[in-house]
């Protein structure tokens, strides 16, 4: 079946300096000769005035790039028509490109998921690509880009190549086992690879997940009431979302504000009062709200006394500017002075860079884990298994993973998730 051709405006929205609009499909050529008169030669940006018809009146005049499939980025005809970028001019454009036969205006993320329909990327560069067009920080660009430019699918061919090794040494095994001239299982060159693969998926699963790096380092602020939480959470943010009062139990639920500090996103979170529980049953639910987030936490900023600090965290010693005498437990900081708020960012910061993957780094989201986990549990169970039909069962199990992993199959479920996250030029 021939799909239908594809229009959309690729680049920012108008006004700007330059609009890219592009067609793919069977019809790009056809389109692209309608409004230009003629195509150039490929891959070559050849300038051209836009008319529609026999309209004498230009719609624009640009560029005209013209990339004959496959070996395009959706693996398609395709057609850009680079503009000037105002609003009318791009209007007019889409209009008359809507006005031709056999062209409709292209769905969010249809021209990634058609590079994906056909070869040209896979799936884990598909999801590598949505996290760099939302990438907000340098760490976030780095790591989606190592992403969208294969570094996981590259690993995975690696590691479908040594289970199909691994895969014929057993079947072999199973064929000739009774000419008495094949090792046993546990002994022979299929263990060696599987045990090879099982250290390199351990690896990789130990490394910190993308999560993390997407959605920020959460660090909740957490203590009695009235210990300047929200004081020192609305200074870190740099903003007045927390209400601030002497009152104590002023907040009563979970305020989040994501952030970046020097380069890495966090999501703080301030929280209600921690102390005995009265007969208020609102305040009984902000505190175990507080508990549901503590529990959450990557780090933990504890505002209360030393001997009450949850384990890990980080002991502030708040409100600095006001203690009398000698200098209390923890890291001495006050919002009205500025004391100690270079010192907390900076504990912040070596904190995170422990949490979060290594800049470049390949990092893996929760579908990338759970499924390399599936095919770490397949290879250890063959590993462990003396039955030679139950070993090549768990190795089919365990590229039967690795295929969903980067999109060869079991994956049509998620893909309208994944590709309705693009916008629609995408």
């Amino acid at each position: 079946m021939v799909s239908e051709t594809i229009y959309a405006l690729s680049s920012g929205l108008p006004p700007a300096g330059i609009a890219i609009i592009r067609v793919s499909g069977a019809q790009a050529g056809e389109a692209a000769r309608a409004l230009a008169g003629s195509l150039p030669q490929p891959r070559r940006a050849s300038y051209r005035q836009f008319r529609e018809g026999a309209d004498p009146t230009p719609i624009d005049d640009g560029l005209l790039l013209w990339f004959p499939g496959p070996e395009t980025a959706t693996g398609e005809d395709l057609a850009e028509f680079h503009l000037h970028g105002g609003r009318a001019v791009v209007a007019a454009m889409l209009a008359a490109l809507s006005r031709l036969p056999g062209l409709r205006e292209a769905r969010p993320g249809e021209f990634t998921r058609r590079a994906f329909e056909n070869g040209r990327i896979d799936l884990a560069q598909a999801e590598g690509l949505a996290d760099l067009l939302s990438a907000e920080t340098e760490m976030q660009r780095k790591a989606a880009l190592a992403l969208a430019e294969g570094g996981l699918g590259q690993k995975v061919e690696d590691w479908r190549s040594a289970l199909l090794s691994a895969s014929a040494l057993i079947e072999a095994e199973l064929d000739f086992s009774d000419e008495g001239d094949v090792e046993e299982s546990q002994d022979s060159p299929a263990m060696d690879i599987l045990k090879t693969l099982a250290d390199e998926l351990a690896l990789m699963l130990s490394n910190p997940p993308a999560e993390r790096l997407r959605d920020g380092i959460r660090v909740v602020l957490a203590g009695p009431p009235n210990a300047g939480k929200s004081s020192l959470f609305n200074a870190i943010i740099g903003r007045d979302a927390a209400i601030v009062t002497d009152i104590a139990g002023t907040t009563r639920d979970r305020i989040e504000a994501p952030t970046v500090v020097d380069g890495i996103a966090f999501l703080f979170t301030d929280t209600a009062g921690l102390r005995a529980a009265g007969d208020d049953a609102i305040e009984a639910i902000g505190m175990a709200r507080t508990g549901v987030a503590l529990s959450e936490a990557d780090i933990i900023l504890w505002l209360g006394a030393a001997e009450d600090t949850p384990a890990g965290a980080l002991l502030i010693a708040a409100k600095a500017d006001l203690v009398q005498g000698g200098p209390r437990p923890g890291l001495a900081v006050s919002t009205v002075t500025g004391e100690g708020l270079a010192s907390l960012r900076a504990a912040l910061n070596a904190r995170a860079v422990a949490l979060l993957p290594v800049p470049g780094a390949l990092a893996l989201n929760a579908r990338h884990r759970a499924l390399l986990a599936e095919v770490f549990a397949a290879v250890s169970g063959a590993m462990d298994e003396a039955d030679l039909l139950i070993v090549a069962e768990r190795l089919r199990m365990a590229r039967n993973s690795l295929d969903a992993l980067t999109g060869r199959a079991g994956v049509e479920d998620m893909l309208d998730t994944l590709f309705g996250r693009f916008c629609v030029g995408k």
